[in-house]
């Protein structure tokens, strides 16, 4: 049989592939439930501004789109951050499990979620891959499982845990190619000599093992951008956790390139650029498995 059509292969491609984000961050000594914490409240603020507000309603609104209800459901959101999403869950009428397991995120929820009855968003505070989903009784307990941009989606055995939890959708996010960050154009080459290219990413071997299982789905791939302003210093740390995880040394050398390109080009001591790339979001359908069909 093809190698294309080998369910055995993919997955242990997918597990193997040195180019994944997990891969990446384990061979950079970086844990990447705790790579966000210093930039949380950075991350919570852009979340929750006005463009950031409008790429969430964006993404829910494609959710309900294909059919699936918020008023009264269960949602168990894995990797919610400050509530990017579980707060518009909420405010749509659904019941939530909020897991996330970096301090710093969790305190933010916490703050975000006060204005809501007791009880609509429930936080889970550990890693998810830490959870026994049968001991927790999380089988099959919720309608909606949402895992968006979350490292907990490492290869097709942590995709089958997130499954096991949902009843009737499964909603995965993830990167389709290596992602776009326009300060990383202008560095990467000083550093080494060559242009910025762009890698194939995670959402291929998802979408592939889920048409080779069987499943019932429907999936988009857009492009995604936003505008990032952070200090010099900030841009300093972002730049140099990026080639550490991209294999390159985080030596004097490397920092005095990029602090002297940083000093050089942004005089004014702020940094602006484009971060985003290319995201691939697939819901997954595990009782109505037929098209959608919306009712006029």
């Amino acid at each position: 049989m093809s190698d294309f059509f080998n369910e055995a292969r993919w997955e242990k491609a997918w597990k193997e592939d040195p180019d994944t984000y997990i891969n990446r961050s384990k061979q950079a000594g970086i844990d990447p439930s705790r790579d966000f914490d210093h930039k949380a409240k950075a991350f919570h603020e852009q979340s929750f501004s006005p463009e950031g507000r409008k790429r969430t309603n964006r993404i829910l609104n494609w959710i309900e789109g294909q059919g699936v209800s918020f008023k009264n459901a269960s949602v168990l959101d894995i990797g919610a951050a400050s509530g990017v999403f579980s707060v518009p869950f909420a405010e749509r009428g659904a019941r939530v499990t909020a897991v996330e397991s970096s301090p710093p995120q969790v305190e933010l929820l916490k703050e975000h979620i006060a204005k809501f009855d007791v009880g609509q968003i429930k936080i889970i505070p550990v890693p998810f891959e830490e959870i026994d989903v049968q001991e927790k009784g999380l089988s099959q307990a919720f309608d909606l499982v949402f895992v968006s941009m979350c490292p907990v989606i490492r290869d097709w055995e942590s995709v089958e845990k997130v499954l096991q939890c949902a009843r009737k959708f499964c909603y995965i996010s993830l990167p389709v190619s290596s992602a776009e960050h326009s300060l990383v154009n202008e560095i990467w080459p000083l550093v080494t000599g060559e242009p910025y290219k762009s890698k194939p990413a995670e959402m291929g071997y998802l979408l592939h093992l889920l048409y080779l299982k069987g499943y019932s789905y429907e999936s988009l791939v857009t492009r995604e951008t936003k505008t990032v302003e952070m200090s010099k210093e900030e841009a300093l740390q972002e730049m140099m956790s990026w080639l550490r995880r991209h294999g390159l040394p985080v030596d004097e050398r490397n920092q005095t390139i990029v602090a002297d390109y940083l000093d050089q080009a942004y005089p004014s001591g702020q940094v602006t650029f484009q971060q985003g790339g290319r995201f691939g979001k697939v819901l997954i359908r595990l009782q109505d498995q037929n098209m959608y069909t919306r009712e006029i």
